[in-house]
Order: structure tokens, then C-alpha cells, then sequence
């Protein structure tokens, strides 16, 4: 592994690199235009985010080109810190998003998660994409020893199987797909 993390973009951020609304990402995912594959993102607490380098890519792979902001990669790159340009989602390493993370540790409610992220006693986000936090499914696993040490009732155990699903990309818990909304929703089904 590289030991950084992958600069990510979420619909926000994909929409910013090509300078349209948000909502034409939706749109170029939808099964009428297929512009965009979703099997080109990684699905996080039922959200897709893609590899920046995917992202800044995609406008020279359709069929009228688009030319990325360059600005706007630089931005999101210098916002994310020190990390690497993954192209793939197959290069990346376990993410996690809430969803996930309550399914890792069996927590009782969201609640309980937002208190601690809140209260500033659950690490800090690796990425922060689209309004979502997202970490490292590594920090968060690092992070155990302090979560410990500040709880009063939880436990804050790991459950290994829930992890090595996610490290092995095959988890299909709680957050694994996108739940189609819209007009598609029927067909989805």
C-alpha cells in the first residue's frame, strides 16, 4: 500500500471538476444516458465516490469530450492533504463511512456514532466529500484504544469478520449499496 490516502471525489466534487450542477452527475449515472458507469465508483455508506484520478480521466472517455477544471483538482488535492492519485477502485484501500462503522463495532444507534464524532472523541475524517465523513477503515480500527479509554459503556470491539469484508472489498452490510431513488427505483428493482 502506498500509506497515503487516495485523493476521492464525491457528486459534489465530480460536478466541480467538470463546472456542472451537482445533479447532471445523477443524470449521467442513469440507466437512460449511462454516461457514467457506476461500477466506476466505490459504494460508502450508500453513497458512490470515485478515485480522483478516475474523475479527472472521465471527461476524454465520452463520447463528447469534457475538459476538467484544473483549478478545482488542484483545490481538491491540496484540501485532502498528502495522499496519491488512484484511478481504480479496485486500488484503494477499506473506507468507511458511518454506516460501516456502526456495523464494525455493532453500535446501538447512529446517536451514539454522531455524539462521539460531536463531542470530537471519534478520530477525525480522513475525507470530507459531498457533506459525508469518511475515514480509513485503518484509522478507525488505530482508534480503538482511545475509544476505550473514554467510554463509559461501550465496549468499542471490532468485529473481525466485518473487517476483513471490508479490507477483502466483499461487505455487504448496512451502507454496501445505493438505494436508487427517483423515477429509476422501479426499475432497479
Amino acid at each position: 500500500m502506498h500509506g497515503l490516502k487516495p485523493y476521492l471525489v464525491g457528486h459534489q466534487e465530480f460536478a466541480a471538476l467538470y463546472r456542472v450542477e451537482p445533479q447532471m452527475i445523477g443524470q449521467w449515472l442513469a440507466p437512460s444516458r449511462r454516461i457514467l458507469d457506476p461500477a466506476t465508483a466505490i459504494v460508502v455508506s450508500g453513497v458512490r465516490y470515485w478515485p480522483l484520478g478516475f474523475a479527472t480521466r472521465f471527461g476524454t472517455t465520452t463520447a463528447r469530450f469534457r475538459q476538467v477544471d484544473v483549478r478545482v483538482t488542484e483545490h481538491l488535492t491540496a484540501e485532502q492533504g498528502k495522499g496519491w492519485m488512484a484511478d481504480l477502485g479496485d486500488e484503494l484501500p477499506a473506507i468507511v463511512g458511518q454506516q460501516e462503522v456502526m456495523e464494525l463495532f455493532h453500535l446501538p444507534s447512529q446517536g451514539t456514532l454522531a455524539t462521539r464524532i460531536a463531542a470530537g472523541t471519534f478520530p477525525k475524517e480522513d475525507w470530507l466529500l459531498s457533506g459525508s465523513r469518511l475515514w480509513l477503515l485503518e484509522t478507525v480500527i488505530e482508534a480503538v484504544p482511545a475509544l476505550r479509554a473514554t467510554a463509559r459503556s461501550l465496549p468499542w470491539e471490532v468485529d473481525e469478520t466485518v473487517a476483513a469484508t471490508l479490507r477483502s472489498g466483499t461487505y455487504s452490510g448496512p451502507g454496501s449499496v445505493v438505494l436508487t431513488r427517483g423515477r429509476h427505483a422501479r426499475k432497479s428493482l
